[in-house]
């Protein structure tokens, strides 16, 4: 198969994509006839990313994939085109991802424990809706708690290729309580490129507090910030 052909293919696929996609998934693009092995494959992948790389689109190869996304330089002018300000997740969902993202496996006991609040069943069924969580095992103990771990897909949504990308951050276990701020603003500055759900959900927590599951619609300036609320009912403060 003719190379430029081969790659305007493989361009497209990628373009028209909802998901990264990777090699083996663009192997079913082309018949055994057509001689384009994975190698091949590979290797125009590199050339597509090099052609591209001072576009307004970039290829890049995540957990999940191959695909094209913007750059982050272009948010500021795509939001222009959609000037409704997505939900933001609260500050307790925030603070419980990171722990989870640089701390894993945890239970929840130990996100208790490094929070030093209670962990609402919400917040946990609110990152595992958005598929950035999932039980990755169980702990050996009483119970036999779940243990958590991130996903592809958070990888994926984050920009990520594997957990080594994530920043490095020193800090003891003990210490890990003082740095949840910075854990949390690291993720909710990547959350900001999202595209999170439109609505906001509403629920009730255990001890009749009404308030959302970690997602609130805000009118501030297109900065992400962290939301403060309180960790008691882990609820979120008026915006």
């Amino acid at each position: 198969m003719d190379e430029l052909f081969l790659k305007q293919v493989l361009e497209t696929a990628l373009l028209c994509a909802n998901e990264p996609m990777r090699v083996g998934e663009l192997s079913k693009l082309f018949s055994e006839t057509d001689g384009v092995t994975s190698d091949v494959i590979k290797q125009q992948l590199l050339k597509l990313q090099s052609e591209w790389a001072d576009k307004g689109l970039e290829l890049v190869n995540l957990a999940g994939g191959w695909r094209f996304q913007s750059r982050p330089e272009m948010q500021k002018y795509l939001e222009r085109l959609n000037p409704e300000k997505p939900p933001k997740y609260s500050r307790a969902v925030m603070e419980t991802l990171a722990i989870i993202a640089w701390r894993q496996p945890v239970t929840r006991g130990d996100i208790e424990d490094i929070r030093g609040v209670s962990v609402s069943s919400q917040i946990i069924k609110t990152l595992e809706d958005r598929d950035w969580i999932e039980v990755i095992g169980h702990k050996e103990g009483p119970g036999r708690p779940a243990l958590f771990g991130t996903t592809k897909h958070f990888l994926d949504d984050m920009g990520l290729k594997s957990l080594s990308q994530l920043p490095a951050i020193e800090a003891d276990a003990e210490l890990l309580m003082a740095n949840d701020t910075e854990l949390a603003q690291l993720l909710q500055e990547q959350s900001a490129q999202l595209k999170l759900p439109n609505e906001v959900a509403q629920t009730t927590d255990a001890e009749g507090v009404s308030g959302d599951v970690g997602l609130v619609q805000s009118e501030q300036a297109d900065t992400t910030e962290l939301i403060t609320g309180s960790d008691e009912n882990e609820k979120l403060s008026e915006v």
